[in-house]
């Protein structure tokens, strides 16, 4: 892919546990594009030269889906997934839905509160910033297209 959009990468492998979205209901649908679209993240992060620390963090008053590190920030990354059977460029000006969208205000301020806790539980005084990525999964061709924002709040 020439590299006119720096913030966007296709990822050519998704995970083989590809979902067959007959074999299970809608809520068991939604958190297998979840789980697939953070895998996918997680790996668009590394080859952008991110190191990931940890996926998955709860805390009883939030989750934030990836902590990376780069370039000595902390980034805390919230993952929203959409499936399409057809990938188009991926653009910021493309004029369909976009999934990072669904990243309400709500959220994010669950989001750094989430992530304040965890620079303080670790006594960690770096600088840090809260990310997102947009994930496109194209299930049917079993390939992927992520873009990154970075510093959303």
């Amino acid at each position: 892919m020439p590299d006119t959009f720096s913030k966007d990468q296709v990822v050519e492998s998704v995970s083989p546990s590809i979902i067959n979205p007959f074999n299970m209901n809608l809520d068991q649908h939604r958190k297998e594009i979840g789980r697939i679209g953070e895998d996918i993240a997680a790996q668009f992060l590394e080859r952008k030269g991110f190191k990931v620390i940890a996926k998955n963090y709860r805390k009883p008053w939030g989750e934030i889906d990836i902590i990376a590190e780069k370039g000595g920030v902390v980034r805390f990354v919230e993952v929203k997934s959409v499936t399409r059977e057809n990938l188009p460029d991926v653009t910021r000006e493309m004029s369909s839905y976009r999934p990072e969208e669904q990243i309400h205000p709500f959220k994010l301020r669950k989001i750094a509160r989430t992530a304040e806790i965890y620079m303080n539980e670790r006594g960690d005084d770096r600088e840090y910033q809260i990310d997102a990525v947009g994930v496109f999964l194209n299930t049917k061709e079993r390939k992927a297209r992520c873009r990154l924002f970075e510093q959303v709040l």
